[in-house]
């Protein structure tokens, strides 16, 4: 048994694959059945597609050109076009900013009395009312002033007297001319020391009637406390052991909004132009300002000039916000409108199909404005009115992908 071949016959076929009728070996019929396998496969790849049988017909073909720019469909009939219409309009300018208080509008709240901070009645961020107490410095300046005070009204109460009687003595001729003078000269300083004693106290803020080592503070306007330098028992005054500003006050009721602008830019904007201002914290908000500054130095690293825009402030605009400004140009440009269908937003950019002859078409990028009525959009720059382009560009899109 060992070293015999074995051989056997299934059916008809393997006479088929011996000319001779005679039975084959197993290696043998294996080949020839697997050479036969890959040539009805081959057979199938390349069978061509029957109208009549039924099924779907092949997807558009794309063909890529040497232009990455250019690409072409094999039925171009099937993307229909439509005319860019004109419209004219004035030329927007976008540009962001922030915002930043009035400083003309910015009042600090000093004492002119140095000392010890004993009570803090307001705090940073707190809105306050013209006249409201914001603190109390206890200081010997206020009782020194006093002091000078008191004194002022003796030494005028004396002088008064002493000028009261030389006046009789001299009516009455017991004293010469030059002694009445030197009484009303002395009785005129001693009122003006007192004067001046009374002003003291004003400026520090003691009531003459009612004195008191604690000088209150109070605030300047009406605003908000942007700005606190000061905690309890920490030194106050104009001196040097002192902090000046106690507080900040700002009145945003009118606020800055400022703006970098490009050098290449700047003509298109000018003094008391009208800015259309947008909030990204309130969506559909517009506020109106005007430029009341163009900044006459540019950055010498950005070539940018800072435009000062002036808003009245609803109450929504805080310091340090974002915001958008728009400028208006006071003639108008013609711009292409096209149907929002045309145009392909991709990675951040504005697309645009152009026929270019043939099966070709031309992707261009276009720069887009506001929308219009009627799902329309404004574009700023890249095709002119009256071009031609494909109606439906994410069909062109559909297209490009699956090739």
């Amino acid at each position: 048994m060992f070293g015999t071949n074995y051989f056997f016959e299934v059916n008809p076929l393997h006479r088929l694959l011996s000319p001779r009728g005679g039975p084959m070996k197993i290696n043998s019929r294996l080949q020839i059945i697997c050479g036969l396998t890959v040539c009805l496969f081959l057979s199938g790849c390349g069978k061509k597609f029957n109208p009549s049988s039924g099924a779907p017909p092949t997807e558009q073909q794309v063909i890529e050109t040497g232009d990455a720019s250019l690409i072409t469909v094999n039925k171009p009939d099937q993307l229909p076009l439509v005319a860019a219409s004109q419209m004219n309009a004035p030329v927007e300018l976008n540009v962001t900013g922030a915002v930043n208080p009035d400083i003309a509008r910015e009042v600090p709240a000093i004492s002119l009395a140095s000392g010890r901070i004993v009570s803090i009645k307001a705090r940073l961020d707190d809105n306050v009312k013209k006249g409201q107490l914001l603190l109390q410095v206890q200081s010997t300046d206020a009782t020194n002033a006093f002091d000078a005070y008191l004194k002022a009204v003796n030494d005028e109460q004396l002088t008064n007297k002493t000028f009261l009687r030389t006046k009789e003595l001299y009516e009455h001729g017991a004293v010469p001319l030059s002694q009445l003078e030197q009484a009303d000269d002395a009785e005129k300083d001693a009122k003006a020391d007192l004067a001046a004693a009374e002003e003291q106290l004003k400026t520090l803020g003691v009531d003459k009637n009612h004195p008191s080592s604690i000088v209150d503070v109070y605030a300047p306007i009406s605003g908000v406390i942007v700005a606190q330098n000061v905690t309890n028992a920490a030194a106050a005054g104009v001196t040097y052991s002192g902090t000046s500003t106690l507080f900040t006050i700002a009145d945003l009721s009118t606020v800055w909004i400022i703006c970098d602008v490009y050098e290449n830019d700047i003509p298109k904007i000018q003094l008391g132009q009208a800015a259309k201002i947008r909030i990204d914290a309130y969506p559909g908000k517009v506020l109106i300002g005007r430029i009341s500054d163009i900044g006459p130095v540019l950055d010498p690293n950005l070539r940018t000039a800072k435009v000062r825009i002036e808003v009245r402030n609803p109450g929504i605009l805080k310091l340090g916000m974002f915001v958008n400004a728009t400028f208006a140009s006071r003639k108008d440009q013609m711009f292409a409108v096209v149907p929002a269908s045309t145009i392909l937003h991709l990675h951040d950019r504005d697309w645009v199909f152009l026929p270019a002859g043939g099966k070709q078409f031309r992707r261009v990028e276009v720069n887009t404005g506001n929308m219009l009525p009627g799902n329309k959009q404004q574009i700023l720059s890249g095709i002119a009115p009256g071009q031609y382009l494909v109606a439906n560009a994410l069909d062109l899109e559909a297209t490009l992908e699956a090739q």
